[in-house]
């Protein structure tokens, strides 16, 4: 069924609001998938604040020109699905590449972080990152780090002194 060219318009400006509201977004290969494996695939990555869309070659290169974005050689060709990482890039990421792990099916083909392109080595390296939440404990934990040594170098000579008073206290009353 033909779209219309107000249709198109539509489409076209649904993806550029994707497009540019995502942190990330992940170009794959698709052909011979079944539809219970895209909804998999889409269950996992509504769970981690994504979307996952089969997408025009036409639509997207448009999509990403308008935004900006130069798309290398190979990411448009064949079929193409697009996972857009609206909340965590590599939570996103990571759970394309969990859902999609034993599907032959289904091959990266690059991304986008920001507007800069991603090799299918950078992607996957993407998916290997800590997802946010643990990259910001992992941060705060670092912070207070020297915060909390600070604390104990400063209350360690009243301690001392403390152990000493105790010392001469318990003495006095184990002479008397």
């Amino acid at each position: 069924m033909a779209l219309t060219r107000q249709k198109k318009e539509q489409v076209l400006a649904q993806y550029k609001e994707w497009i540019e509201n995502s942190q990330a977004v992940v170009l794959v290969e698709y052909t011979g998938v079944k539809m219970a494996d895209f909804d998999n695939i889409r269950a996992k990555l509504r769970e981690t604040g994504g979307e996952f869309h089969v997408i025009k070659n036409t639509f997207a290169r448009k999509v990403f020109e308008a935004n900006g974005m130069a798309v290398p050689d190979g990411y448009l060709v064949k079929s193409t699905a697009v996972a857009f990482a609206f909340a965590d890039a590599a939570a996103t990421t990571k759970a394309l590449t969990d859902a999609t792990v034993k599907m032959d099916a289904i091959k990266l083909k690059g991304g986008f972080l920001g507007k800069q392109a991603l090799s299918v080595a950078q992607v996957k390296a993407l998916a290997e990152l800590p997802p946010l939440p643990v990259v910001r404990a992992q941060l705060l934990g670092t912070l207070q780090a020297p915060a909390s040594k600070l604390v104990r170098t400063i209350a360690e000579p009243a301690r001392s002194l403390a152990s000493v008073f105790r010392a001469y206290a318990d003495q006095a009353q184990a002479a008397a």
